[in-house]
């Protein structure tokens, strides 16, 4: 007999694996073959393929949330909450053999079921990007600072703008920043191809995002810009996937994936790039400039206002080059008065967005805040891109508020009579002597970056409150929302200044295959001293801190019950786990201990803790280090003698040894 089951908890952390782990034990004991999905906050793990459901003879599904019924049709199903999977696995698994278990049958959806799978549907596209904005925003940032800096300490005013010498070392560092520039749109868009159709789909990316940015290709001064690389990205993914999945003899398959599907994608995206897209995008680029050319006769007002427009909507792209292009074209028969509201207009952005995401913490995570720093620093010298990563992740809410905002800084500088003498933009020209009537030239940036703010605030969503996702209480609902919103909670005192220190990629090095990757014996405490829950709280965080992996106890404490406030973190079998993420921690540890009278930790089977973990996470991790943990002790946890045996230890090497067996 074959039993398949699903296991799933609004957490998506412990439960979720305590559940299977007690499923596969109680089928082992009792002869069954069983496979077990799980549905964590990592993802789907173990997935029920089609041929596994076909030969299944009876399916259980322990989840306290929606878990997808349609490919059970015609199975017999038993659908419980994921606490009887945990409690009485083989009294389930006896239900399914005695087939005391209801066989499911198709049910009508109603209109709300079919609203939220169109909404579903969203979702792997919003990932899509997300996989290529993310790994397009450190080319953005090298590029635009290293840019900024060659133009500030090197730069020279002449007619034609800010130039830097020729054989200087200011233009070898503006030289290295412009390349990391000319991978921006290419990395876009591979990564987005990557993460539709994986590696197939990288170079078809690539390639497209190339010709993208490059108008070259299809007889157009300036390229697609950032969309175009968006567009390019999705189109290589899907031609990518498409050709994946044709059927072809065996005898090719293993050449398709690096010989065959990479170059016929890069073919067709590249040809329609250059046949179909490319064209009609540099004949309307050609109409546009001799339409703002024809303009400025008629309504200063109106111009500033398209101007402005133009320069943020695609903030370094091709109709943002169009206005640029125009402005400087203006400068050389001396006219400075349409350079100076294109000047005001291309900081905005970048200085806009930089402060809201700064200021707003409801709003933003904490890496978009890390990001809005970089996009303030690089408003100042003028680098309209710093804004893109955010327009990128949310276009429809960004990129409105930001050609508002530059419009009204345009407004304003063109009523001010701001004039520019060189083309470039941002405070940097003010501060060189380019431009006339400086007061109005930063009335109209303040104004329009405060614009910009007010109406990102105004438009975007809270991102939810601040929680640590993890283990809760057996059954408990107090913790779930907090958890299944995925947020994590921050210590918000002076040590996050100095936490600013270290680079994200300094927090998330470590590498966790097992417990042991982040636990030495000097982590270890056999005999706790603690009375209460909060005492053997700041114990173990004591541990911590003399071990250098906290720079502060008092504000990783904040993070540690902040957690225990939504729910305890007592998972019941005498274990608890209290975690946190925290700008206090310097490397991600855990700690263990045994207590071995128990302190009571508000489990909800009553049980006292006497196995403590505390895990502690930097808030710049980019992995879930704490949900990896949470999900390898929950599993090895499971085992009764396991536990026993680590009750029993008695010395540091013992439980060592032990520990290593977790992973």
């Amino acid at each position: 007999m074959k039993i398949l089951a699903i296991t799933s908890c609004p957490n998506g952390i412990a439960h979720t694996y305590m559940a299977a782990e007690n499923l596969q034990r109680a089928a082992a004991k009792l002869g069954i073959e069983m496979k077990v999905e799980t549905q964590g906050s990592i993802g789907v793990e173990n997935e029920l393929t089609e041929q596994d459901i076909r030969e299944a003879d009876g399916i259980i599904i322990a989840a306290d949330k929606t878990v997808v019924k349609d490919r059970f049709v015609g199975k017999k199903l038993l659908v419980v909450g994921v606490q009887e999977g945990i409690r009485h696995p083989e009294e389930l698994i006896q239900r399914v053999i005695s087939g005391d278990v209801p066989v499911y049958r198709a049910q009508l959806r109603s209109a709300e079921d079919i609203k939220q799978e169109k909404k579903s549907k969203q979702n792997p596209v919003y990932r899509h990007l997300m996989n290529g904005v993310s790994y397009m925003v450190p080319f953005i940032v090298i590029g635009g600072l290293l840019i900024a800096i060659a133009l500030t300490l090197g730069g020279q005013k002449t007619p034609g703008g800010l130039v830097i010498p020729e054989g200087s070392f200011w233009k070898t560092i503006q030289d290295i920043g412009g390349a990391a520039f000319t991978f921006m749109v290419p990395i876009l868009a591979g990564f987005i191809a990557m993460s539709i159709a994986d590696r197939p789909g990288l170079a078809p990316g690539m390639v497209g995002g190339f010709i993208a940015a490059n108008g070259s290709f299809y007889g157009s001064e300036a390229g697609a810009g950032f969309i175009g690389g968006i567009i390019a990205g999705f189109l290589a993914g899907y031609v990518a996937l498409g050709i994946k999945k044709l059927k072809v003899p065996r005898a090719l398959q293993p050449i398709m994936p690096i010989i065959i599907i990479p170059i016929l994608a890069s073919l067709i995206v590249g040809l329609i790039f250059v046949f179909v897209i490319g064209s009609p995008i540099a004949q309307l680029f050609e109409a546009l400039t001799s339409w703002l050319a024809g303009m400025q006769g008629t309504s200063s007002i109106l111009l500033a206002l398209i101007l402005g427009a133009m320069i943020s909507f695609d903030m370094g792209g091709p109709v943002n080059k169009v206005a640029f292009l125009f402005g400087s074209a203006m400068i050389g028969e001396g006219n400075y008065e349409i350079m100076g509201p294109i000047a005001a207009a291309i900081c905005i952005p970048p200085i806009g967005m930089g402060l809201a995401a700064m200021i707003n913490r409801r709003k933003f995570e904490p890496s978009e805040r890390e990001a809005g720093k970089a996009s303030f620093t690089m408003g100042l010298f003028g680098i309209t891109e710093g804004a893109i990563p955010f327009a990128a992740q949310d276009p429809l809410r960004v990129i409105p508020s930001i050609m508002v905002g530059s419009m009204t800084g345009s407004v304003i500088a063109m009523l001010g009579h701001v004039g520019d003498r060189v083309a470039h933009g941002g405070p940097i020209v003010a501060v060189l002597g380019a431009v006339d009537h400086v007061l109005m030239f930063f009335i109209a940036v303040i104004v329009g970056a405060a614009v910009t703010v007010g109406l990102i605030s105004l438009l975007k969503k809270d991102i939810g409150a601040p929680a640590v996702a993890g283990a809760a209480a057996l059954g408990s609902p107090a913790g779930t929302a907090a958890e299944d919103a995925g947020t994590e909670p921050v210590t918000t005192t002076a040590s996050a200044a100095s936490a600013q220190e270290r680079t994200g990629d300094e927090a998330s090095a470590v590498h966790i295959e097992r417990l042991t990757d982040i636990l030495t014996m000097d982590l270890i405490d056999l005999d706790l001293a603690g009375a209460s829950r909060d005492a053997v709280i700041d114990e173990m965080i004591g541990i911590l801190e003399r071990n250098g992996a906290v720079r502060s106890a008092g504000d990783f404490k904040k993070a540690i019950l902040a957690r225990e406030e939504e729910s305890s973190t007592g998972i019941g079998l005498n274990i608890a786990i209290p975690h946190g993420k925290s700008d206090a921690v310097l490397k991600p540890s855990v700690v263990f201990g045994i207590k071995q009278d128990g302190v009571d930790w508000k489990s909800l089977d009553g049980s006292e803790a006497k196995l403590i973990f505390m895990i502690a996470v930097p808030r710049s991790s980019k992995e879930n280090a704490h949900l990896k943990v949470l999900q390898m002790l929950s599993r090895k946890l499971m085992d009764d003698p396991f536990r026993e045996a680590l009750l029993a230890v008695k010395t540091k090497e013992e439980a060592y040894r032990l520990l290593d067996q977790v992973h």
